[in-house]
Parts: structure tokens; sequence; C-alpha cells
């Protein structure tokens, strides 16, 4: 054993050597060459920029977040654009028999031409009505703009999310037949 525990000392001198500082000398003689030639210019920061704060005068100002501020200002944009004669369908003319109904309920089933003008023939539940340009269809002042062999063309006036009165081009398109004939 006292072999064994002599042997492992000697092991342990000889592994704990090839950790000496023979490398070390010339790396640290390297960094410090490196150094001494390597010249960092480095600028110095900006003074800081004074900070002067605002003064704000709320007795004296329009509170911004006013909600009366708001409809005050949304009425002025209403006169103005109501004096330009803005788009607003007409509230006043009687309403036509197929402003009643919605217009995924009715279906274009074709055409027939009457001295000289194509009127559409549109389907609503098991009646058919006959249409041509200038009526008014659907429920939301649809105007029909044209009628041609495959489709009707309907402009439409509807409120956009801020209640403005807008445009919206729909078309009702000729439906297939699923009848076959034998």
């Amino acid at each position: 054993m006292n072999k064994l525990t002599g042997l492992m000392i000697a092991l342990s001198a000889l592994l704990l050597s090839g950790c000496g500082d023979s490398d070390v000398q010339e790396v640290r003689a390297w960094m410090k060459q490196t150094d001494a030639q390597a010249h960092v210019a480095v600028q110095p920061l900006a003074e800081p920029k004074t900070f002067i704060p605002f003064a704000y005068a709320s007795a004296d100002a329009i509170d911004p977040f006013n909600p009366n501020k708001l409809l005050a200002e949304l009425a002025r944009a209403a006169r103005i654009s109501g004096g330009k004669g803005g788009l607003k369908p007409d509230m006043d003319r009687p309403k036509e028999l197929l402003e009643s109904y919605p217009l995924d309920t009715i279906k274009m089933v074709g055409t027939v031409q009457k001295g000289g003008v194509i009127y559409g023939l549109l389907q609503i539940d098991r009646s058919v009505h006959q249409v041509r340009t200038g009526q008014h269809i659907g429920q939301n002042f649809g105007l029909i703009t044209s009628v041609t062999e495959g489709a009707v063309n309907i402009k439409e006036i509807v409120q956009d999310p801020t209640g403005d009165w807008v445009e919206r081009i729909s078309k009702l398109e000729l439906q297939e037949s699923k009848e076959t004939t034998k």
C-alpha cells in the first residue's frame, strides 16, 4: 500500500508540474506589448441639456377631454357638410314595395325587354317582380343604377361607424336554374 501511495503522490506532482507558469509569461508579455501599441480614443460624453418644465395653466385653457366639446365639434361638422348638400338618403319620399325586403332574400331569375328597356326579373319568396333602372330596392336606400342580362347593379346609401352616410355598390347576379328539361 505504501508503494501505491507513493506512486499516487508522484503522479500528482507530475500532473501539477504541467500546470506551471511556463507559457503564461509569454502571453503576459504579448498582452503588455499590444496594450502599449493600442491607442483608444473615446470622446467624452456631452453634458446633458437642462430640462425646463412646461407650466400648464389649466384654469385658462379648455379641457380637451370634455365630451361637450366633442359634441359641439360634431354638430359644427354636420352643419358644414349639410350646407354643402352632403350625401344622405331621401327620407321624405314614399317607400317602394321592394324596399321592405333585404337584398340577400332577393334573387335575380331573368330579364325581359319591352320597348327597348331591359327589365330585371327578381324573385322574392314565390313571387316574381319586374324592376328597371331608377327604382328603389332593399332596406339600405338602394337605387337600381343599371339592369343587364346577367345582373342588377344597385347603389346603396348606408351609415359608416362614425355615422356618416356613404355609398356602397351591390349587385344581384342572375341565378342559374336548377331545373332540367327532358
